[in-house]
């Protein structure tokens, strides 16, 4: 009888959310239906986004604990910041809504509540961003689904307080999970509101993620509008900085050709990049500085110095000329690299977007995430101070944890 009355439930919430969505597409209670041309956010399943609102309480907190954290299952904790579209304005009063399978790869249900018996499960929440554009989830880490075919992952709904609908980014997944490389080889991320990939780290019985998220990265027809640069080079803010391959000339893996996310993306890293036009001068400023903070922070920052003219390249000749400019400098701790061009598909140098005309692209990311950009940024003291503050505001509280051991 119970069951029987369950599914009646389930029945006439789905009929009432199609009524939503058919009838009134105004609604206070279920926005977001309007057509998907003009919807923030582009489409979304029919029914899939209003389920968001089903249960939602009145009062949201930046703290959730979801009902899976008192299950089996390794416990996780997610916790990171929302930024606004520049990628450094936190962004408070934003609601997050998250929904997960179980530990067996499930959306399992529940007959306690009638939000517990959807499509989404009975893992799910609300957090509301703080002043400081905070939020902490308290969960358990999903289990893939039984077919094993795609990574496991958190899916997650956005609703800022002043954009007419909710809509969706990149799903949370692991860096750890060995289905995640063969899936995002076949389906590359959008990096809708920022990459969606995290590091595991390790407090005692808990695992820890950072995701943070940037409104309105990649997400079709949203309204707010940041003030265009002149000049573009390198990714966003908010996204993975790429694997490549450069040759290094100078610096720990001298001779080599060694990725720099890949082998040092544990904490903060700095891609310095110079194309065609290159101001020694300025550049050995640069270096200068950059080797006394590498120095200072000694594992927590990795600095890499890519040398990327075209013009009248030779291997040769590059790997001379950087070999060169590391004794002079004295470089113990920096890495002189080079690429052919910024194009080159060999190297994979251009996953990373610069462009060769401008004067320098700064690429800083922590755990492999872009989390600031400068382009023509001159050698100066103050410039100096400025890069130092970012490194220092951004080294975080979770840099000490151990990973979990993977391959």
């Amino acid at each position: 009888m119970k069951m029987l009355v369950s599914f009646k439930i389930i029945f006439a919430l789905s009929s009432l959310l199609v009524s939503c969505s058919g009838q009134n597409k105004n609604s206070t209670q279920f926005p977001g239906t309007e057509n998907s041309a003009k919807r923030v956010g582009g489409a979304c399943e029919e029914g899939y986004c209003e389920l968001m609102y089903l249960g939602m309480p009145e009062v949201i907190h930046s703290i959730d604990t979801s009902s899976g954290w008192f299950e089996k299952g390794q416990k996780l904790m997610v916790t990171g910041t929302v930024f606004q579209l520049d990628g450094k304005t936190p962004a408070p009063n934003v609601v997050i809504y998250y929904h997960q399978t179980d530990n067996d790869g499930y959306y399992s249900p529940r007959s306690d509540k009638p939000e517990n018996q959807t499509r989404h499960g009975h893992i799910r929440g609300w957090v509301k961003t703080d002043a400081n554009g905070r939020y902490t989830i308290k969960t358990i880490r999903p289990a893939p689904y039984p077919d094993r075919s795609e990574p496991a992952h958190i899916h997650w709904l956005i609703k800022e307080p002043d954009v007419k609908n909710e809509y969706w980014t990149d799903e949370l997944m692991f860096d750890d999970d060995e289905l995640l490389i063969p899936h995002i080889k076949k389906h590359r991320p959008e990096n809708r509101g920022g990459s969606g990939i995290v590091r595991v780290l390790i407090k005692d019985s808990l695992q820890i993620a950072e995701h943070d998220f940037i409104l309105g990265l990649h997400i079709p027809n949203y309204p707010k509008k940041t003030t265009s640069p002149s000049i573009h080079s390198g990714l966003n803010i908010g996204e993975d900085q790429p694997s490549f391959t450069p040759h290094h000339a100078f610096g720990p893996d001298r001779g080599t050709q060694t990725c720099p996310v890949c082998k040092y993306g544990r904490y903060h890293g700095i891609v310095y990049f110079i194309g065609n036009h290159p101001d020694w001068v300025e550049i050995k400023k640069w270096l200068t500085f950059l080797e006394r903070e590498s120095e200072r922070r000694k594992k927590y920052l990795k600095v890499y110095f890519v040398y990327g003219n075209e013009k009248n390249y030779s291997k040769d000749e590059r790997q001379q000329q950087l070999e060169e400019l590391g004794n002079e400098l004295h470089l113990k701790n920096t890495a002189l690299t080079f690429v052919p061009s910024f194009a080159d598909k060999e190297t994979e140098a251009n996953l990373n977007k610069i462009n060769p005309n401008v004067g320098n692209t700064f690429i800083i990311y922590k755990h492999r995430n872009i989390i600031d950009k400068y382009i023509e940024l001159r050698a100066t003291l103050e410039n100096f101070s400025m890069i130092s503050t970012v490194l220092d505001k951004t080294q975080g509280e979770y840099f000490d944890l151990p990973e979990p051991k993977h391959d």
